[in-house]
C-alpha cells in the first residue's frame, strides 16, 4: 500500500458519522414493573402478618426454652402444671403429682386405667364410673402406707382382711350368707353384741369348746319351743348359790292316811313340794306328804 492510499484510508475512518445510533433499554418497565412492586408489597405485608401471628402465638401459648405453657420438659420427663385435658388416649409409664399437691383424674363419663403385657393383652383394669368402681385383675390388694402390710386382698378363692380390727357401723350390722370362722367377736365398749339369723338357725361350733361369758351382766337364752342342753360324754354342771326352776307343773294326790295321821286338821302348816322326775326327763312339783307323793301323782307324766 502506498502512502497516499494509507492516508486516504485513515481519513475515511476518522470522518464523523451522520446517522443516529439506536439505543436498547435494559430493565422492566410499564405494567410489568407495577405488578412486580405489587407482589413485593404483598409479600412484605404477609411476612409482617406472619411475624405478628408468631409473636402472638408465642405469647399466648407461653413458649419458653423449657416448654410450652403448663408443659415443661425436664430431664426426668414431662411436667404438667394446672388442669390438663387429653382428647385421645394417653400412654405413659408413670404419673405422679407434685409433693405439695394431690393428683386428680377427672372425666365426664368414667376414668379407666388399663395394664397390658408385652403382647398387648389386657392384664388389669380399673374403672371409676358414676355408679360403681370396678377392678378387673387376678388379685386385688390394699396395703398400708407404712410397712406395706396387706389390709385387704381378694381373689377367686378367698377374701382376706388383714387389719387389726374389722368395724361394722351400719344399723343393720353385717350379713353373712355362709359360715364365718373367727377366733374373736366382740362389740364396742358400752354396746351390745347381737348374733341373729332372722329366718334360719344360728350354729356356733368349735372343736375345743364354745365359751360365752357375761362378766358384769346376765346371760339369757330364750326360745319359742324347746331348749336342749346335751352333753354326749360329759355332764351338765350348774354352779350357783340359788337354782330356780319356774313355771313347773304342780301334781295333786288324795290319801286318807295323810288326814288321819294329822292330830289337828285346823292347825296351819307350810306347804312343801317335792321335785319329781318323769321317765322321759320332765320335772314337776308334787305336794310333800308323809311319804313320797311322786308315785301317786305320776299321772302328770302320762299327759305330758
Amino acid at each position: 500500500m502506498t502512502r497516499e492510499q494509507y492516508i486516504l484510508a485513515t481519513q475515511q475512518n476518522s470522518l464523523p458519522r451522520t446517522e443516529h445510533p439506536q439505543f436498547y433499554p435494559v430493565g422492566i418497565y410499564g405494567w410489568r414493573k407495577r405488578c412486580l412492586y405489587f407482589f413485593v408489597l404483598l409479600l412484605l405485608v404477609t411476612m409482617i402478618v406472619n411475624l405478628a401471628m408468631t409473636v402472638w402465638i408465642l405469647k399466648v401459648m407461653n413458649f419458653t426454652v423449657d416448654g410450652m405453657g403448663n408443659l415443661r420438659v425436664t430431664k426426668k420427663g414431662i411436667r404438667l402444671e394446672g388442669i390438663s385435658e387429653f382428647l385421645l388416649p394417653l400412654y405413659v409409664k408413670e404419673i405422679h403429682s407434685r409433693k405439695d399437691s394431690p393428683l386428680v383424674l377427672q372425666s365426664d363419663r368414667n376414668v379407666t386405667v388399663n395394664a397390658r403385657n408385652h403382647m398387648g393383652q389386657l392384664t388389669g383394669q380399673l374403672t371409676v364410673g358414676a355408679d360403681a368402681v370396678e377392678a378387673l385383675c387376678k388379685r386385688f390388694e390394699v396395703r398400708a402406707s407404712e410397712g406395706g402390710k396387706v389390709l385387704f386382698s381378694a381373689d377367686e378363692d378367698e377374701i382376706v382382711i388383714g387389719a387389726d380390727r374389722l368395724k361394722v357401723t351400719g344399723t343393720e350390722g353385717a350379713v353373712f350368707g355362709h359360715s364365718v370362722e373367727t377366733p374373736h367377736i366382740r362389740a364396742e365398749p358400752s354396746q351390745d353384741l347381737k348374733l341373729e339369723s332372722p329366718t334360719r338357725s344360728l350354729v356356733m361350733e368349735a372343736p375345743r369348746g364354745v365359751q360365752v361369758n357375761a362378766a358384769a351382766g346376765d346371760l339369757k337364752a330364750t326360745c319359742r319351743k324347746e331348749l336342749h342342753l346335751q352333753s354326749t360324754e360329759g355332764e351338765i354342771f350348774l354352779n350357783a348359790d340359788t337354782i330356780r326352776l319356774g313355771n313347773l307343773p304342780v301334781g295333786s294326790f288324795s290319801s286318807s292316811s295323810s288326814s288321819s295321821s294329822s292330830p289337828s286338821s285346823s292347825a296351819p302348816r307350810q306347804t312343801i313340794y317335792e321335785l319329781c322326775v318323769c321317765p322321759n326327763g320332765k320335772l314337776y312339783l308334787s305336794p310333800a306328804g308323809a311319804g313320797s307323793t311322786c308315785q301317786s301323782s305320776s299321772n302328770i307324766c302320762l299327759w305330758s
